[in-house]
């Protein structure tokens, strides 16, 4: 295995179920799980392992349930949670996901985005629900004048499309994760759009906006991009692009078709585009981490892919993110806080009085000229990648990934593709297809954006 060189004591999530599975053959009277889990429209994701036998290492048992249950939820989505084969591991579940329990944040954020309380179920083999697969068309419309528009943690990036032609691409800086005002957010919103309608020359046929969050019917249901903004007040800021539409389209005289999208869903659909092919599944590594993906279709598989908080790192004492409560989950890996939290251990002081993308800044100028400290932390990030998309290959199939996003800029970007191409080649060898790549340095910055312009249809 392969050791992250700042972080030797990562427990990598793919290595560790394989363990897991490997020790669990041992036994012949094994059990068999299945997980289903139910997400809106019916559709269902279904997971089916063996497990030791009730009694003999209960805590295994529900600690690995537990990790790929959390994964499933934030890889597909979902509020109904069913289990069979061990009603052990299921009262455990159930004592987690539940208000005070061990994984209340998930439970609060899964409830909240669906409208409707989690649950944990017992089933059994017979009547528990079988796979419900689902498919949406992704985007590729590219007639008209366009606004693409991608709201980050650290700007806005705006493009102007005509008719399949870049004429404008920039950056509007904002701070929208220090602002607990709503009207800091509308503001900020609608005077990024009129710079895209200006770039168009005064009028706009269609806009697409690629947002941090889990997404639900052009809403935000939950983004951290808003979260600053008190509980009374998200009920209408997670309106702010919906009405920021509509308000241009008043002032314009006419109506503007629109979507909202995950950023990481644009994501995967930009590599899409510029790969001109499908497995492809697209991570954002910025200001946290975002994944999309776009299936052998060429569609977009309806999942959430919220990969900021899917468990890549099984070490119980690894980084805790704030927001989750939870240890190991991508976002303290594969984001501007990776980089950050590495600092220390690469022997890098940096002013603490640094916004967290000026210290992320700083450290790239560092890798620029070449800096062993600097290298140190992207090298780890980059095995850091390469065991995390081992484990993701758990649930997607993968033929390309595409990265994007701040971390991935200049020499550090380059250094952590290497990393992890070597690593997959040394201890993934039934991985080492996979074509990771990274498109140019100014798609990397705008490319969401751009893909994002493509999203909604002019009927």
């Amino acid at each position: 295995m392969v050791k992250p060189i700042l972080e030797p004591e990562f427990l990598p999530a793919i290595i560790e179920l394989r363990k897991f599975n490997e020790d669990v053959k041992k036994y012949e009277n094994r059990q068999h799980l299945i997980v289903a889990v139910e997400r809106a429209n019916g559709y269902v994701y279904r997971r089916e392992f063996d497990i030791f036998p009730d009694g003999v290492d209960d805590e295994r048992n529900t600690f690995i349930t537990e990790r790929l249950i959390k994964t499933i939820l934030w890889v597909i989505g979902g509020f109904k949670i069913y289990i069979a084969g061990s009603h052990v591991v299921y009262k455990n579940i159930k004592d987690y996901y539940r208000k005070g329990g061990l994984r209340e944040f998930d439970y609060d954020f899964w409830s909240t985005t669906f409208e409707r309380e989690v649950e944990v179920l017992e089933a059994t083999y017979e009547n528990i629900p079988a796979e419900v697969p689902s498919s949406e068309a992704a985007g590729g419309h590219l007639d008209g004048k366009r606004i693409g528009f991608d709201a980050g943690g650290s700007d806005i990036k705006v493009s102007a499309v005509i008719d399949g032609k870049v004429v404008s691409s920039e950056e509007i800086v904002w701070l929208p994760k220090l602002n607990e005002d709503i009207n800091y957010h509308y503001e900020n919103i609608y005077k990024a759009l009129k710079v895209g309608v200006e770039r168009l020359g005064g009028d706009v046929d269609a806009v697409g906006i690629s947002t941090a969050g889990v997404i639900v019917t052009d809403r935000p249901m939950v983004s951290s991009i808003f979260i600053k903004v008190p509980k009374k007040d998200f009920e209408l800021v997670k309106y702010a692009y919906v009405n920021s539409v509509n308000k241009l389209a008043k002032e314009l005289g006419h109506p503007i078709p629109y979507v909202v999208a995950n950023d990481g869903d644009v994501t995967a659909l930009a590599g899409a585009v510029d790969l001109k092919d499908n497995c492809v599944l697209g991570i954002s590594m910025g200001t946290s981490e975002a994944g999309g993906y776009v299936d052998h279709n060429g569609n977009l598989p309806g999942w959430f892919s919220e990969l900021a908080f899917v468990p890549v790192d099984f070490n119980r004492n690894a980084m805790v993110d704030e927001w989750s409560k939870d240890f190991g989950v991508g976002c303290k890996y594969l984001s501007q806080d990776a980089v950050i939290k590495l600092v220390d251990r690469a022997g890098i002081e940096v002013d603490p009085k640094l916004t967290l993308a000026e210290k992320l800044s700083y450290v790239q100028s560092l890798m620029a000229n070449d800096d062993e400290r600097a290298k140190k932390i992207f090298e780890t990030i980059g095995v850091y990648l390469a065991y995390a998309l081992a484990y993701y290959a758990e649930f997607y199939e993968i033929k390309h990934v595409i990265l994007l996003g701040r971390v991935t800029s200049g020499k550090g970007g380059d250094i952590i593709l290497n990393t992890a191409k070597e690593t997959l080649n040394k201890d993934f060898p039934e991985y080492a297809h996979f074509h990771l790549t990274m498109p140019s340095e100014s798609m990397r910055r705008v490319g969401q954006s751009i893909a994002a312009a493509s999203l909604p249809m002019i009927k």
